[in-house]
């Protein structure tokens, strides 16, 4: 981290709340605008005219044009250790699970086969603009282990968790109550809280823990209060029937992990598709949130997430790409169909609204807003630059566009990895497109 003051000149854009709920006072657009950053943190943002005479002479004030300032993309779900699996034909979820995702997960008890691939899943991350995530490991505490010692190398805050599976899953991919939580237990000791880095408690979904798992999640969300509780939720309608057989003397899927002591402000269930008024209300009540995974939920032929009814019942909401079931690191690829999904429900997603679950919204979903999410003075300076003439195509259109609404709305149909000129990690730069060495696999 550098111990030095730094400014960033161009188009600036970021959130102080939800558009859906404040409208045009929800952010704070500058087209000329400064942002200053001292020892990795923010110390003010504004206008140029105000902010350029206050700098001491030897800030150097770095020029971005055709771009925009913003902060980095949050992804409140996603799998590394399926990165190699994206985009495989055919499945829905329960069927992918068998076909593509356990025969993959099973290598990741082989630390050296585990540490280049959490190297290439951040780098891909810097390289998409996000620069914290909620992410799943595999059964093997040695995931997590390669995960967070390649993340903090990078500095950068993330979440990761150890699966905890002890049924319905390959024997060589199960473990059980008992040693999910030691194994858990451990490295919540080890890396919780340790930099930039957070554990997350990480039953894989309902089918494949027996009630004796879950409580002993419940138990490590008791006795170590600051942890995450990361999983999935009502996903797939086949996987709901399933949960409701496995469990019928809980009222409904969410009932599961309630009943077990699992929802809490810290908790992220992901998908949510196929939930009734009172799991909305419980999620609600308890602060839990819910990760909006669109291009997963198309490609895997899950459904429509509902983001109109979570509005509803004032359930925060963050945006997750879900690879390798989702298609894309992209979270402007996600937002482009995650538009389309609020389009098929007759609905509208606005560009604000997009930019805000990208940002500040998955941050509130990951209980992170007072350290990221936006440029209010004393925040993480995790911030990206996004390159309004990345392609031909995007230019020209770009050309077309009469304000910030149209042209952050063209980002969210044209954008994808090509988009992010830089990206900043604690005022660092971490990722810069024209100068890219790519970690191989």
């Amino acid at each position: 981290m550098s111990n030095t003051t730094k400014a960033f000149r161009g188009e600036i854009l970021h959130f102080l709340s939800d558009p859906a709920k404040d409208n045009e006072q929800s952010y704070q657009y500058f087209e000329d605008g400064v942002l200053v950053v001292k020892d990795g943190l923010v110390e003010t943002v504004g206008l140029a005219n105000d902010i350029l005479p206050t700098l001491a002479d030897d800030v150097v004030v770095k020029q971005h044009d055709n771009g925009l300032l913003m902060p980095g993309f949050v992804d409140t779900h996603i799998h590394y250790p399926q990165t190699e699996i994206i985009g495989s034909y055919g499945e829905q979820l329960l069927e992918w699970l068998e076909t593509y995702t356990f025969p993959t997960e099973s290598q990741f008890g082989d630390t050296y086969f585990a540490k280049p691939r959490a190297q290439f899943f951040l780098d891909q991350l810097l390289t998409n603009g996000t620069t914290t995530a909620l992410v799943f490991g595999t059964v093997h505490p040695e995931s997590v282990d390669a995960f967070f010692t390649q993340a903090e190398e990078l500095n950068v805050r993330m979440i990761c968790g150890k699966v905890m599976m002890d049924r319905n899953a390959p024997d060589n991919l199960t473990d059980t109550a008992e040693s999910s939580y030691e194994e858990s237990k451990a490295l919540i000791e080890k890396w919780h809280g340790k930099g930039r880095l957070h554990y997350a408690v990480t039953p894989r979904f309902a089918p494949t823990s027996t009630s004796e798992q879950l409580h002993k999640a419940g138990q490590l969300l008791e006795e170590y209060p600051g942890v995450f509780m990361h999983t999935h939720l009502s996903e797939n309608k086949n996987e709901c029937a399933w949960v409701s057989d496995l469990f019928p003397e809980c009222e409904n899927y969410l009932d599961v992990y309630d009943k077990h002591g699992l929802l809490s402000k810290r908790s992220v269930f992901a998908h949510g598709i196929h939930l009734c008024d009172s799991e909305y209300q419980r999620l609600s009540d308890t602060d839990s949130s819910l990760s909006y995974c669109p291009t997963s939920n198309l490609f895997l032929g899950s459904g429509l997430f509902n983001l109109k009814k979570a509005e509803e019942f004032n359930v925060d909401v963050g945006l997750g790409t879900d690879v390798g079931g989702g298609t894309s690191f992209s979270q402007l690829q996600t937002l482009n169909e995650a538009y389309k999904i609020q389009q098929l429900r007759g609905e509208k997603l606005t560009a604000l609204k997009s930019f805000y679950l990208a940002t500040l919204g998955g941050a509130s979903a990951l209980d992170l807003d007072d350290k990221i999410g936006n440029f209010t003075p004393g925040k993480e300076a995790d911030f990206i630059v996004l390159d309004y003439k990345s392609t031909d195509l995007m230019r020209v259109r770009m050309n077309n566009t009469k304000d910030i609404l149209e042209r952050l709305f063209v980002l969210t149909t044209l954008g994808d990895d090509r988009t992010v000129r830089e990206t900043y990690v604690m005022g660092d730069l971490a990722h810069d497109r024209n100068n890219k060495k790519t970690s191989a696999l």
